[in-house]
């Protein structure tokens, strides 16, 4: 049998794929902008005949019907990474949150501590040698297909083809449901004055050759913007934004100094809308890989002059980073957080750095804060912490007593905050009260 015989075998309707799903499964939905959202609306249509069914995934766009309150007994979401559209049911109790560092995720089902029973993806159609494209994202995505027995396809006739570890080949795949519809989209946030201020900062700390780790969010996009008087940059990270597509056509982000993969853009998936998905069509500039490849931080650290730029919700006085929560309720996840800093630590040159705005709630708060809000947890420890920067500055931290560290998270606090800041410190004992205006 051909690979086109096998492939027309294969195609069915989504509700016919859906049917090799069981009650009690454990099922994997691909992330970010290759959520299989065809795929996810069947399986939802199934959810009378279905009891106790797991869903698997990081942070997904598009409706999550699955965890809606109607659905509690048929399905319950597992979540490595929390998007706007799980957050609710997190918090109200119908579905989970395993906090787990990106680089980890797939050992989780290669060890077979959670044993996999079906993958819903979504990918390219195939080339002239029978195989299909992840496309954007290949997350982690590539390494279930060889821990599950059933991996279900929307093959989309819009999922861009990309280069590096995306090629699935059509005897993997059990069932096919062919669709031709735009990707769902993430627009990038605008970015404030605050933003603007904070990006700035950070790349004051970027040289000329560094490899870039770019999170999630406006402070990200933030940098990007601010970097086109650089040269020679380069990309390592888990995921890229739209942001980086301007870098690259005025040629500030070439490649040309890594010292991994020189001239690639390395990345597990994308985050952004049609633009960046028709910019890594066949474009051999990028290179996608698992994973457990890209974060791993030993990889990471072979990348010299490695910048990893991560965002925070809360920095205490002694410089845990709370990225994670607020409070007791799970926002997001670890992402690749530690993964980055820890491997931007170990790079020769390397800047680990936490960005963020110096307040949250319209300025009624300040994010530098005596202690972490209670319940919440320390994804970033102080340990681990090098730079920190807000709109006010930048504080290092590495190798500091925690005298040298409140000292300097006061100084790049908001001013509205610092004096009591400062009398917490105190009665800590972290430090002694400085003379009037000394943070001003």
């Amino acid at each position: 049998m051909t690979w086109s015989e096998e492939y027309q075998r294969k195609r069915m309707s989504a509700a016919q794929a859906l049917e090799a799903v069981e009650s009690g499964a454990r099922v994997w939905i691909q992330s970010g902008c290759g959520t299989p959202s065809v795929l996810v609306d069947a399986l939802v249509a199934r959810a009378p005949e279905l009891h106790n069914v797991e869903i698997i995934h990081m942070k997904t766009l598009g409706a999550a019907d699955y965890t809606r309150p109607e659905y509690e007994g048929h399905f319950r979401h597992r979540g490595l990474f929390l998007g706007d559209n799980v957050r609710d049911a997190v918090r109200n109790g119908r579905a989970d949150y395993t906090p787990i560092f990106l680089s980890e995720i797939e050992g989780l089902f290669e060890s077979g501590a959670l044993p996999l029973d079906v993958v819903l993806m979504q990918v390219s159609p195939p080339d002239e040698h029978g195989f299909l494209s992840l496309g954007t994202t290949v997350d982690c995505t590539q390494a279930m297909l060889r821990c599950a027995p059933i991996a279900i396809a929307e093959v989309n006739r819009q999922m861009p083809r990309t280069h590096g570890d995306t090629a699935v080949h059509i005897s993997r795949i059990s069932a096919i449901v062919e669709s031709d519809r735009p990707l769902l989209e993430l627009e990038a946030e605008a970015a404030t004055e605050v933003h603007t201020r904070v990006a700035r900062n950070v790349a004051s700390l970027i040289p000329d050759g560094a490899t870039l780790q770019t999170g999630i969010g406006a402070i990200s996009e933030a940098v990007l913007h601010s970097l086109t008087d650089k040269r020679d940059l380069g990309i390592h990270t888990e995921m890229v934004p739209d942001g980086v597509i301007d870098l690259m056509e005025s040629g500030v982000i070439n490649g040309a100094r890594k010292t991994l993969h020189r001239g690639k853009a390395v990345a597990a998936f994308v985050l952004g809308t049609r633009r960046l998905f028709d910019y890594i069509h066949e474009n051999p500039a990028f290179e996608f890989r698992l994973i457990s490849y890209t974060n791993d931080p030993f990889v990471v650290a072979q990348n010299d002059r490695m910048v990893a730029i991560n965002g925070a919700l809360q920095v205490d006085m002694t410089g845990q980073v709370c990225a994670d929560s607020i409070g007791t309720r799970p926002y997001s996840g670890f992402g690749g957080q530690v993964d980055f800093i820890r491997g931007a630590a170990r790079s020769k040159g390397g800047v680990p750095i936490i960005a963020l705005p110096s307040t949250a709630r319209g300025g009624t708060v300040s994010r530098i804060v005596p202690m972490l809000e209670p319940g919440g947890g320390v994804v970033t420890s102080r340990a681990d912490v090098h730079y920190v920067v807000t709109e006010h500055g930048v504080a290092y931290l590495h190798g500091k007593t925690l005298r040298e560290r409140a000292e300097a998270l006061i100084a790049i606090a908001d001013p509205r905050f610092q004096a009591e800041l400062e009398d917490f410190a105190v009665r800590a004992h972290y430090m002694e009260r400085k003379t009037e205006n000394a943070f001003a």
